[in-house]
């Protein structure tokens, strides 16, 4: 068969027989491709390699960064200037001493200053597909041309018979040929951390999910225990991981809100600006009828433009929401893109992972069920402590002697070992076992102890094909100090007459039931009636129902120890012990957190790759969802269209045995309704829906590489309350960064008005230069607006639903306020611009005629101090606030102020700024009508609560 002739499209390799994939794939399960058949094929597949599309160039980046509109306003205004201060220069009217371009420079530096910081916030290179490309190994042992050799995993074909052994990556999806006792952990596709055992002679459904396929591979999943023989069905991006791939580069990057809202600012800035400039313009031109004084009215014009632009503002919040960033740091939330600190706070929805987020990813048994009785288990995660339970009380274990004898099987019919490290409790082996081995330990059974009471002398071990694994233990005589026990320790006592050798099993509870013929009902046997089986089977049903994995168990007193071989015939005639029911229990302080989400509005939904009812019981446990609630499984949503899908997703909580196209499209459907959707998780399988997100969360623990190069956030303690730890500090940063908008906004409004007002009212000359304005914008405003960011969170921050991601900018009063707020700036400082004229224009004044301008700047200035005092609470009195809950904002205020004094009053800065001396007269003046915009506001304040009404 030519390589043309192969497969093209996607075969479903788990819905056919092996001979049949064989056939397809023109392949040999003993002897492989022949060397010109593996190179046609990689002429036609390729290499099995993760192809990486090309993104934009670092240049192109930086570039992007000069298309704000807000900075294309200021180049404009830079190259302007400096051709004016060009033309003063060649005809001679620079003033003595005067810097020429130094205005053009300042505003260059600033429009470069911010250039940059958006160019290091945005190239951060994304690495998930660089993470991706690790989970394969880089050798991989193949049968070719019927030799085994070991070849390079990106030289794999299609068709090449692939051999797997324990500890290896597997490096392509395959279709298994043969196995034996092959276990592989698939946690890296599903998020499932349990090994599945897999079954080569399998013929699946074609509808089969992902974590169902037990006859087949997968590329990045590690077998653990085993071996197998595979053929090659896919290889690169046609594989599972390569899906995956695809999709993490499919998904694109919207814009946060926060960058919206910015967008959405500069463009009502820019173009408020220029209308006022063509109005200021015309008007002068009107008004001196005719272009004499076009130079005045330029610099008017420049001087209105950089006063609207809030050149500190980009600066401020990437401090901010660094500021924000080291507040999450120590609350365990690692925050990866600096603009989702403040998008948190808009979070509507989060779609969480079960496995390790909503769970502690350890096997804990919940219910025993034993001589016709069932009781519950207390205890969290391996620690061996916990009570057992009947009707909600607690029972002592010389009640109830069947469950010593229960617990002994779970001990040691048991591979893997318990024990303390750092003062944990952790697992070596399988967690399953590990559950059993703490379970024993709560009933104060410990597993080291009984090694030489009942030394193993032999077993038949576990395998995929049994669902059952049995020991055999030689009874040692015990010194117990009572007769009765003819040595033999009290706990196994009843199960034992003379023999010298006892056999516990455990396995799937269905078949260890139909190989038992008796019971063990606490100190004595007695048969096993049609009855009792059928009463174990509905209690088997019951646990099942609840989302536990159960296990049967069942023990077997023998005169000797059975042959190597002899299974079949010894685990029969079994006496039945009892079920014992774990669960992947949930984090214990995750109730509150969800409840805490609900309380602020917002919807937690559980995503699982694991079974419905399983996800049914943790997510009712948790609150997630209620008792009865619809469960969506992955094989219904793939039936579902897109649209069949977005009518769904609001009355759906639960969705088990999905894949990871199906988390992508309940992300994608969310937000087609408008969802703000935080999702969270912890496999290569969660990568494409986190990187889609609004905010990706990555596990910082249990996580892999993929995960946290998609995700916006990781959580370093794998806690989903941190999640609502870090969206309550969202939501402190966007209305933080509001009140200093609001605070920057409103002065650069009373600029703009006070600057435009000059010419209109005949005053000579421009009241404010590029540079002063510059230094208002950027020290004046930036200082106590950094300071207002760090203001501490409203009480009832999480008691309310979130804010519209959605709402401009300008929502809930904010635009009016500005406006407001700006129009007052304006009145105050027209009307002392006003009487600063007339005094220094009078015929005895003795200074400079220039020093009401110096008067219109330091009143700017310095009346900015009295509304960041004012702007640290919408309504609140400053009297009423400790004035030390933000010492940063009274340092701020103190600092801004002799900083604005030194402009004035030291030489070098005069000179620089084009500022003028004024005396302490001057000075009062400019305080005192300072002071008057510290007193509007808090009286707007008392009208409000005289109103009734509450500022947002």
């Amino acid at each position: 068969m030519s390589a043309n002739s192969l497969p093209e499209g996607a075969v479903v390799w788990h819905s056919l027989e092996v001979d049949k994939a064989l056939d397809l794939l023109d392949s040999n399960a003993d002897s492989g491709l022949t060397p010109q058949e593996i190179q046609q094929r990689l002429q036609k597949y390729g290499p099995n390699e993760l192809e990486e599309i090309a993104g934009r160039k670092a240049w192109e980046i930086l570039l992007d960064q000069f298309k704000n509109i807000m900075l294309l306003m200021l180049i404009g205004v830079a190259l302007i200037s400096g051709l004016i201060d060009l033309w003063g220069w060649r005809a001679g009217t620079l003033k003595p001493g005067e810097v020429p371009f130094k205005d053009t420079i300042a505003i260059l530096a600033i429009v470069i200053l911010n250039g940059i910081l958006g160019y290091v916030q945005e190239s951060r290179a994304e690495k998930a597909l660089a993470a991706l490309k690790k989970l394969t190994s880089p050798l991989v042992r193949v049968i070719r041309d019927a030799r085994q050799e070991e070849i390079a995993a990106k030289e794999l074909v299609p068709g090449d018979v692939m051999l797997l052994e324990p500890g290896m990556q597997i490096a392509a999806d395959g279709r298994l040929i043969e196995q034996s006792n092959l276990q592989v952990r698939e946690s890296a596709l599903t998020g499932e951390a349990q090994g599945v055992n897999k079954q080569a002679s399998l013929k699946l459904p074609e509808e089969t999910d992902l974590g169902d396929r037990l006859n087949v591979v997968f590329q990045g999943t590690e077998v653990v225990q085993g071996r197998g023989k595979v053929l090659v069905t896919n290889t690169g991006m046609t594989t599972e991981i390569g899906k995956i791939a695809t999709m993490l580069q499919s998904v694109e990057n919207e814009p946060t809100p926060l960058q919206q809202r910015m967008t959405q600012l500069g463009n009502v800035l820019v173009t408020g600006s220029l209308i006022l400039v063509a109005i200021v313009v015309v008007g002068g031109v009107i008004k001196d009828g005719g272009f004499k004084n076009i130079q005045e009215l330029l610099e008017v014009s420049l001087s209105m433009a950089v006063a609207v632009v809030p050149e500190g503002l980009p600066a401020v919040i990437t401090v901010t929401l660094a500021l924000g960033t080291q507040r999450m740091v120590r609350q365990n939330a690692l925050i990866r893109k600096l603009p989702a600190v403040e998008t948190l706070g808009s979070v509507t929805t989060i779609c969480s992972d079960k496995t390790g987020t909503l769970t502690q990813n350890k096997m804990v048994v919940q219910s025993v069920s034993t001589n016709n009785k069932t009781f519950r288990v207390t205890g969290e995660g391996y620690t061996p402590t916990g009570d057992f339970q009947l009707n909600g009380q607690k029972i002592s274990l010389e009640e109830s002697p069947e469950i010593s004898a229960l617990s002994v099987a779970c001990a040691v019919c048991n591979d893997s070992v318990l024990q303390k490290e750092q003062g944990e409790w952790a697992i070596l082996g399988d967690p399953t076992e590990g559950a059993l081995l703490t379970l024993a330990g709560k009933a104060g059974i410990e597993k080291d102890q009984w090694n030489s009471k009942l030394p193993r002398v032999r077993e038949f071990p576990f395998s995929s094909e049994r669902k059952r694994m049995s020991v055999i233990f030689q009874v040692q005589q015990v010194a117990t100090g009572e007769a009765s026990s003819r040595g033999v320790d009290p706990a196994i006592a009843s199960l034992l007459k003379s023999e010298p050798y006892l056999m516990f099993t455990k396995g799937s509870p269905e078949l260890i039931l139909a190989r038992s013929a008796q019971i063990h009902l606490g100190n004595y046997t007695g048969s096993l009636t049609e009855e009792q089986r059928q009463k174990i089977l509905a209690e088997n049903d019951q646990m099942a129902s609840k989302g536990l994995r159960v296990l049967g168990f069942a023990y077997k007193p023998l005169a000797e120890i059975p042959p190597e071989g002899s299974d079949e015939t010894s685990e029969q005639n079994l006496v039945w012990l009892g079920l014992v029911g774990m669960l992947d229990a949930p984090r214990p302080e995750v109730r509150a957190a969800v409840q805490e989400c609900r309380d602020a509005g917002i919807r937690p939904i559980m995503i699982t790759g694991d079974h419905q009812l399983t996800a049914r019981a943790i997510a009712t446990d948790l609150g997630i969802a209620q008792e009865g609630d619809r469960v969506l499984t992955g094989q219904e949503l793939q039936r579902m269209t897109d649209q069949e899908l977005e009518q769904n997703v609001d009355l759906v909580s639960i969705y088990a045995r999905v894949s990871p196209e199906h988390k992508l499209r309940i992300v994608q459907a969310l937000q087609r309704r408008g969802r703000f959707v935080a999702m969270t998780g912890d496999g290569v399988n969660d990568a494409p829906a986190l990187k889609q997100a609004d905010i990706g969360i990555a596990m910082g623990i249990t996580g892999t590489d993929v995960s946290k190069e998609a995700s916006d956030m990781v959580l370093l303690d794998d806690n989903f309350a941190t999640i609502v730890s870090a969206t309550k500090e969202g939501r402190v940063v966007y209305t933080n960064i509001r009140r200093f908008i609001k605070y920057i906004l409103g002065s650069n409004i009373g600029e703009v008005l006070t600057i435009a007002a000059a010419p209109l009212i005949g005053l000579g000359g421009v009241p404010l230069t590029p540079l002063q304005i510059l230094w208002m914008n950027l020290v004046t405003d930036g200082l106590p607006a950094l300071a207002l960011a760090v203001e501490p969170p409203e009480p009832d921050v999480m008691q309310r639903p979130p804010f519209s991601p959605r709402e401009s900018i300008f929502a809930r009063g904010l635009g009016s306020y500005m406006i407001r707020i700006g129009i007052i700036f304006a009145i105050l400082t027209i009307t002392l611009m006003w009487w600063a004229y007339q005094h220094t224009h009078a015929p005895d004044y003795q200074g400079d005629r220039d020093a009401w301008k110096t008067m219109v700047f330091t009143t700017l200035c310095i009346a900015q101090m009295g509304h960041a005092i004012a702007i640290r609470s919408n309504n609140r009195l400053t009297i009423e606030m400790n004035p030390f809950s933000n010492i940063f904002v009274l340092a701020a205020v103190v600092v801004t102020t002799i900083l604005q004094l030194m402009l004035v009053y030291v030489p070098p800065l005069r000179d620089f700024f084009g500022t003028h001396y004024l005396n302490m007269q001057e000075l009062g003046v400019c305080i005192g009508f300072s002071a008057l915009m510290f007193v509007w506001i808090e009286a707007e304040k008392i009208f409000l609560r005289i109103m009734g009404k509450r500022a947002v």
